[in-house]
């Protein structure tokens, strides 16, 4: 009670960006819980491939496309603050849900529910903390979701191992509920935290407490001076027809391939099927999940490096690092699984590819996809990259299953690679560095000033009747 009281008289930035972080933990546990109840699913319920694939591992996915896609329609009309709780609640839902359900349908309905959870998410906590944090950190403030995102992923490895040691055949329940307890802490805490003033500001009208949370979370700066670009940021609505219009391709480009290639790493291709492909690297069954550890411990050590390079070393830098590493680290899975090197070769190189993930495009891309887009469409533009992303990695987890019976390891990780020679070209040609700018100096960076949205405001108006 004293916590939500304090956040309720405004604490500081870093205090709200943790609360509304803590969203990414049950993302990332969300996220990979289900790995360790994947075979024995599959085996009880005796689902075919392709059915295993679409209701059972791909289902969370696909709500998390609905939810992405969706999400900033939320956070636009009720509020970034609601919408983080409701976020909480349908995590709440899910966890109890896939514990409890006695068939594949239900299991996959629980699925999707927190699949939207997943999807709101992603959209609700980056535009968030983006909106309450100064430019100098916000940068690792935001990369502090990710964090939480691969602490969620390593904490789910340990459980999934701990509790599949200590409870036999129906352990995956136990598995999948546990998510319930940090699911109720968070929809707690997070009712303390305050409200964005841009928010307030922008689309609420109230001006009086968003300047007293403007200094609150901004003491070193000029508060006069900050309503004031905030306000001029936005002078005219822009309906959702017109985000696709012509005049925000240069952020919509940048956010799709980002978002795009994020997923042709193949990062939920290993974490969310690492127990099958170190099975087919020659792994003992009884070790495939305590081998998996090893990258949710190499995940989170390297997020940590990726926060703290994030804001000193830019964006650009970091998706060079990553993607040299992607391509190095790939080559050599595909080399191990061609050569037919021993399974702790595999799980080496995987460990790099995580690494590399986790300094650069883990590092970089919610972050950056909710730097570029101006106040003006902020919650359509994240809503877009993070829907490309979550699309993308439906997909492929839904094909997994299948791809992994009709094609070796070694060409599954050489078509990643090559991949990321593409994203690798993309980062030297397309895209602009962010560090160190405030989200109205980046509209101006990017040519998208309020004087381009006033204009495509007064071209999209009907014409006044003769």
């Amino acid at each position: 009670m004293s916590f939500c009281l304090a956040m309720k008289n405004y604490g500081s930035v870093l205090l709200s960006t943790i609360v509304a972080s803590l969203a990414g933990f049950l993302f990332g546990f969300d996220t990979i819980v289900i790995s360790g109840a994947d075979r024995p699913i599959q085996l009880l319920w005796q689902t075919s491939d392709l059915f295993h694939g679409i209701f059972i591992m791909s289902m969370a996915l696909w709500g998390t496309v609905i939810g992405a896609l969706l999400g900033g329609w939320p956070c636009d009309w009720y509020g970034r603050r609601r919408t983080l709780f409701w976020i909480g609640v349908l995590y709440l839902a899910s966890a109890l849900g896939s514990a409890l359900a006695p068939g594949p349908y239900l299991f996959s309905a629980a699925r999707f529910i927190g699949g939207l959870g997943v999807g709101a998410s992603s959209v609700a906590v980056p535009i968030y903390i983006s909106e309450i944090t100064p430019a100098r950190n916000r940068g690792k403030l935001v990369a502090l979701y990710q964090f939480n995102i691969v602490f969620g992923i390593l904490v789910a490895y340990f459980s999934n191992y701990l509790i599949g040691e200590a409870f036999g055949a129906n352990a995956w329940r136990w598995m999948l509920g546990a998510e319930a307890l940090p699911a109720a802490v968070y929809v707690t805490f997070v009712l303390g935290v305050p409200e964005s003033p841009r928010w307030l500001l922008l689309r609420k009208g109230d001006e009086a407490t968003a300047r007293t949370l403007l200094k609150q979370l901004n003491p070193s700066h000029d508060v006069e001076q900050m309503v004031a670009s905030i306000r001029a940021s936005v002078s005219k609505h822009v309906p959702l027809r017109e985000f696709f219009s012509g005049t925000f391709r240069v952020p919509i480009t940048l956010a799709v391939l980002v978002a795009f290639f994020n997923q042709m790493s193949g990062i939920n291709f290993v974490l969310y099927y690492a127990p099958r492909i170190f099975a087919q690297a020659g792994i003992a069954a009884g070790d495939v999940l305590s081998a998996s550890i090893p990258i949710g411990v190499v995940n989170l050590v390297f997020t940590l490096l990726g926060m703290y390079l994030i804001d000193r070393a830019g964006r650009t830098r970091l998706m060079y690092i990553g993607s040299v590493g992607y391509i190095a680290s790939l080559s050599g899975v595909a080399w191990a699984f061609a050569t037919g090197a021993e399974g702790a070769v595999v799980v080496a190189f995987v460990c790099a590819f995580i690494a590399a993930h986790a300094v650069g495009q883990g590092a970089v891309i919610w972050v950056f996809i909710s730097e570029i887009f101006p106040n003006a469409v902020r919650d359509y533009g994240m809503s877009l990259g993070s829907g490309t992303h979550w699309v993308c990695a439906a997909i492929i987890t839904l094909v997994t299953p299948t791809v992994l019976g009709a094609f070796s390891g070694a060409q599954i990780f050489a078509f990643f690679a090559g991949m990321m020679v593409l994203q690798l070209a993309f980062v030297w040609a397309l895209m602009p560095e962010t560090k160190g700018r405030t989200l109205e100096e980046l509209e101006d960076d990017l040519g998208l000033s309020v004087e381009a949205v006033e204009e495509l405001a007064e071209t999209s108006e009907p014409p006044a009747a003769s």
